[in-house]
């Protein structure tokens, strides 16, 4: 092959290219195998796709337990503020389990109906919501008790179906082999939780009020499903082109029209920067 040399030039091949061979086969990606495993019908997440979501599904616990956790780090500066006492306070802490056990078993039967990550993103969102207005809503009331602990309580429905969830997704998603390590790394977020509201809401408390560990549990946790929705949840079209007259070239366009060459086998000193209509 000539010498390439100018923008015409990068243009010119590519066209040629991709005109012209396609004996090979498609370069087989990550994303390309997700692709095809989706299309055959396998209900199972392939290695990568677990990854994926257990990192996010070990925030998405973590936050539960930031979220969960935001009131009895607050309790004290709150019965101090509204004037409780110490029975008053306890129906405000003890309100969120009473909405937590009634929905353990209907969040399963839910999630196997719908899909448990349905399930999780839209409770994530709610008791996110539910979290985040909590210090509005108690300064805008004129019985703050009452409005505090009927929040509490329907964040106890929204996140009682979390667990469920997790074990509903876990058995249809999860290969056997891969589901213990998936179940044992995402419940740490539990543990993660607890450490990291009882350490950074402490800072917020003593800096900001007892207000700012709500919304830093809250917003965290709209921002989280946010990310689950856009990121996750949406099916993305990958377009994979293989070119073959140049040995060690393959070229991959994504849905974007954003090229990307894999050296195979030998050095190339051909170069191609950008493909644009």
């Amino acid at each position: 092959m000539a010498p390439i040399g100018g923008k015409d030039a990068h243009r010119s091949d590519l066209v040629f290219l991709l005109q012209n061979d396609q004996s090979q086969p498609p370069l087989k990606t990550p994303q390309h195998v997700d692709r095809m495993k989706r299309n055959s019908g396998d209900p199972y997440w392939s290695r990568l796709e677990t990854r994926v979501w257990t990192v996010t599904l070990l925030m998405g616990t973590c936050l539960l337990y930031c979220a969960r956790a935001s009131m009895p780090i607050c309790a004290v500066s709150m019965s101090g503020y509204f004037g409780w006492d110490k029975r008053q306070s306890g129906i405000a802490l003890g309100s969120f389990f009473w909405g937590y056990c009634v929905t353990q078993v209907a969040g399963g039967h839910l999630s196997d109906k719908v899909g448990g990550e349905k399930v999780i993103l839209l409770s994530a969102l709610s008791w996110g919501f539910i979290t985040a207005v909590t210090p509005l809503a108690a300064h805008v009331t004129k019985d703050p008790l009452l409005l505090v602990s009927l929040l509490r309580f329907l964040m106890g429905l929204f996140q009682g179906v979390h667990f469920p969830a997790l074990a509903s997704l876990f058995s249809q998603r999860v290969r056997d082999n891969e589901r213990a390590f998936t179940c044992s790394a995402v419940g740490c977020g539990s543990q993660l939780g607890t450490l990291l509201i009882g350490g950074v809401g402490s800072v917020l408390l003593e800096w900001y009020g007892w207000e700012s560990v709500f919304y830093f549990a809250g917003f965290l946790t709209l921002s989280w499903g946010y990310c689950l929705s856009t990121y996750l949840l949406k099916e993305r079209g990958i377009i994979l082109i293989a070119v073959t007259n140049i040995p060690y070239l393959r070229l991959v366009v994504d849905s974007h029209l954003q090229v990307f060459i894999h050296p195979l086998t030998h050095s190339c000193p051909l170069s191609v920067s950008s493909v644009r209509n």
